[in-house]
């Protein structure tokens, strides 16, 4: 059963609405304030723990993957130590590792890595995390890309996701290191 306030709760519905859309940057604002020193709670975990995700599983699952996608870790973490499935929401076609790497989110990619969750995983297009990330530094780059390959590398990510030489010389300088080992 839904918390009577989650089915009352227009600003609740429209955010499941944009969490199951994948619409991450709209949503960042629900994430803000993530556990500031004056106990402040971002929209995001007030409502968790307000039961209002009970029966939204989908939703639950996408907001792990829209604090990974945004950066914030302290999210993340929270949910995560809560049993949310770091893997689970993947609507968009890559789960919250994978758009915590392709996006440069050092510090929510260390959390997942030491949270040991799995690298290989595939997203839409075939790119394990490492490959997507390599990607998107290419393609779409974003501060910090290439310290997220070195901390996936150092992690133990397969290096031949990472299609060497791919003709960027910071990514390849990175990899290259990896494949003399």
């Amino acid at each position: 059963m839904k918390s009577h306030g989650a089915d009352n709760d227009p600003a609740f519905r429209d955010a499941v609405r944009h969490l199951e859309d994948g619409d991450f940057s709209h949503l960042d604002p629900l994430f803000r304030d993530e556990l500031s020193s004056g106990g402040a709670r971002c929209q995001i975990i007030r409502w968790f723990d307000a039961g209002y995700f009970t029966n939204e599983a989908k939703a639950l699952n996408e907001a792990l993957a829209c604090a990974c996608f945004n950066g914030h870790t302290g999210v993340a973490d929270y949910l995560m130590k809560r049993g949310v499935d770091p893997l689970a929401g993947s609507a968009t076609g890559m789960n919250g590792f994978h758009w915590a790497a392709n996006r440069g989110q050092l510090e929510t990619v260390k959390l997942l890595i030491e949270r040991k969750v799995p690298m290989e995983i595939e997203n839409m297009y075939g790119g394990t995390v490492l490959g997507c990330t390599v990607w998107s530094a290419i393609h779409q780059p974003r501060a910090n890309q290439i310290p997220v390959i070195e901390e996936l590398l150092k992690a133990g990510a397969r290096v031949e996701a990472a299609e060497y030489p791919t003709g960027n010389p910071g990514i390849d300088e990175v990899v290259r290191r990896y494949l003399q080992k």
